[in-house]
């Protein structure tokens, strides 16, 4: 129990950090609204035609595969900090879990979901 005292005064320092930035913005931020600022905003330009198009899928494919991959760098690097208490059973969870991602890579490759055309 103890040992979790320490994750939760800092993830209260994360919450009162937060919580002061956001009042401090509030506060002391300036304060003109306009027209223009009103507008919906998209990527730096005026917005043009509807909302509610239709994207092609290989923008969903990519952003999967980069979910994919934080996913596996958020598995892995607490594993290799404690790779070696886990001896060669970890090891052996480890290239099965990467297997996995890597088959996963490679039929996205052969399906072409990787490209940009």
């Amino acid at each position: 129990m103890i040992d979790y005292v320490a994750i939760l005064m800092l993830g209260l320092v994360g919450v009162a950090m937060c919580a002061t930035v956001v009042a401090l913005s509030v506060l002391f931020g300036p304060r003109n609204p306009s027209r223009w600022k009103g507008t919906a905003y998209e990527s730096g330009s005026e917005p043009f035609g509807d909302a509610r198009i239709r994207l092609d899928v290989k923008y969903y494919m990519i952003a999967i595969s980069f979910i994919m991959f934080d996913v596996e760098a958020v598995f892995l690097l607490p594993w290799a900090v404690v790779a070696k208490d886990y001896g060669a059973y970890g090891f052996v969870v480890a290239m099965v879990f990467v297997t996995i991602l890597v088959v996963g890579l490679v039929y996205e490759w052969q399906k072409g979901g990787l490209e940009w055309d």
